[in-house]
């Protein structure tokens, strides 16, 4: 029988938690230890637990040598913690964004492959159910042409320490899937910001994305909306996708005038709603498995550190775009040889 894969969880906020408590409960994984400058929080994380907790990554990765670490520290330390993990040996999941900047993730990603260490990142909605299912659903062709996407990810301010605004917070997500479910790259991006609570950083942001098959998209995203709500649209020619991500639902409204004439769209006319069955699993103990199961199978990662990067690449730009009250072109990233 193979050794347990030995975890290790920096960063106990509240996703940090979580990240502990699905790898804490994961069948072939021990969690060995857990680290956070918060004593109340390393203590809630341990509490009924067999395992140690630390005041820091150093102390944890020099008394544990995990063989994977999950970073879920705040952006600005991302880079100092992974790069202390991968020079320690572990595989590292980063919580997404990726890094403060491009030029850090660039270290991250150079520092992995210099010691021949996995890196993935953590854009946990790639693992919802209900967005795999759209995913393959698209790519069978069954909507024809996407003509728009999207996405609608708001909800109450945030009470937790934050060291970026929303479009860094929760743009990343909505990027990503965007490039994940059309397998698109984004060239060109325009958006606008307000600071409406006590904040340095922006709290409500529109944006526009132009893909370079065509398809438009459109970002909504804020931290000043009383009801929470995160879901994504796919306007096709033959209907239109939705996507709830909190209850994992997807539904299709069909364009009635695509499906009674078959051959070139010439109109739209109301059609059928059809739910699909989705499976209910949970997004971060999906992510979680696919890491251990790329590093029990030396790669590749769930999703790469170039993923990562043109996310934060395209987060950037929206900023620079906020900023300057332009369009900005989406700068290329190497594709990996």
């Amino acid at each position: 029988m193979p050794a347990d894969l030995r975890a290790a969880v920096i960063g106990l906020g509240s996703m940090g938690a979580n990240h502990a408590r699905v790898l804490g409960d994961m069948p072939g994984v021990q969690l060995v230890g857990v680290a956070d400058a918060d004593p109340e929080r390393v203590r809630k994380a341990v509490n009924g637990r067999p395992i140690p907790g630390f005041p820091d990554a150093p102390t944890l990765l020099r008394e544990t040598a995990p063989d994977v670490v999950s970073v879920v520290v705040p952006t600005g330390l991302h880079e100092q913690v992974a790069l202390q993990a991968i020079e320690a040996g572990a595989h590292v999941l980063v919580e997404k964004p990726i890094a403060a900047d491009l030029a850090a993730a660039a270290r991250i990603a150079a520092a992995a492959e210099k010691h021949e260490r996995l890196l993935s990142v953590g854009h946990i909605e790639r693992f919802n159910p209900a967005i795999q299912e759209l995913k393959r659903r698209l790519l069978e062709g069954q909507g024809g042409r996407v003509l728009q996407v999207r996405a609608r990810r708001v909800g109450p301010f945030p009470h937790r320490i934050r060291d970026v605004g929303v479009i860094h917070d929760l743009g990343p997500h909505d990027i990503d899937i965007m490039r994940f479910v059309l397998e698109d790259e984004i060239e060109r991006v325009f958006a606008d910001v307000r600071r409406h609570i006590a904040t340095d950083n922006e709290d409500l942001f529109a944006g526009m994305l132009r893909f370079r098959g065509g398809a438009m998209g459109i970002l909504d995203i804020n931290w000043l909306t009383p009801t929470k709500e995160r879901t994504l649209t796919v306007l096709c020619e033959r209907g239109m996708f939705v996507v709830d991500y909190a209850v994992q639902e997807l539904r299709f409204y069909e364009n009635h005038a695509a499906a009674a004439i078959p051959g070139e769209i010439a109109s739209v006319t109301e059609g059928p709603m059809t739910r699909y069955p989705i499976t209910y699993r949970e997004p971060l103990r999906v992510e979680l498995e696919s890491l251990s199961d790329a590093v029990l199978g030396n790669g590749p990662a769930p999703v790469s550190a170039r993923d990562g990067m043109v996310a934060l690449a395209v987060a950037e730009a929206l900023v620079r775009s906020a900023d300057e009250g332009m369009p900005v072109q989406v700068a290329d990233l190497p594709v990996p040889a």
